[in-house]
């Protein structure tokens, strides 16, 4: 649902208890948009990891982790983005509540040179995607349709390096290592056929 402004009542009673109306709505004029910059898709397109918030059908939120190598992450249009979803352990608890509710906010950080790129939007799930074959390891593509883009102060990010890309990332001719859990006894009978050992 879009809103004539960015913030809320909840949002307005914090700014006028603080004296920040005036500066929120600054940042608003200055800074929000609704189409990606050749800066946000450079900035966007070259990070290995995001969060994204998700929440069910009730509002109930969660928050996830999504990785790969970069460029995984693709601006696919003036307002949208698209990525994969990789195998993972089955709950399916992002992309599953996109499928009930379909608002979603995606924070993008570089955390050697401190900074964050934030996109709120609307999110789709999609089994044949064109681009589900440009991605090795990919099972879905989920595509965002973005309703506000906005960078976000960096000031308390910590500075840490990236000392190495996971070996589980898919990439083209990469067999990703299989993933210790997937042999605890306790998962052994309950895995997806493709899973289970012979």
């Amino acid at each position: 649902m879009l809103h004539d402004s960015a913030y809320h009542e909840g949002h307005r009673k914090l700014q006028d208890q603080f004296d920040c109306r005036r500066i929120a709505d600054r940042l608003e004029q200055v800074t929000y948009h609704t189409t990606f910059t050749d800066s946000d898709r450079a900035f966007i397109e070259s990070r290995p990891m995001f969060f994204l918030a998700t929440a069910d059908a009730q509002g109930w939120p969660d928050c996830s982790y999504k990785g790969g190598l970069p460029g995984f992450v693709r601006v696919v249009g003036p307002a949208e983005l698209a990525f994969p979803d990789y195998d993972g352990n089955g709950q399916f608890r992002s992309l599953g509540n996109i499928l009930v509710n379909p608002n979603v906010g995606l924070l993008f950080l570089d955390w050697e040179q401190p900074s964050r790129v934030r996109v709120n939007g609307e999110a789709r799930v999609y089994h044949d995607d064109p681009l589900l074959a440009t991605w090795p390891g990919a099972q879905l593509v989920t595509r965002v349709v973005a309703r506000q883009i906005f960078p976000n102060c960096p000031r308390y990010l910590h500075r840490l390096p990236t000392l190495e890309l996971s070996p589980f990332a898919p990439r083209p001719g990469h067999e990703p290592p299989r993933p210790g859990w997937k042999d605890n006894p306790a998962f052994a009978d309950a895995l997806p056929q493709k899973d289970r050992r012979p």
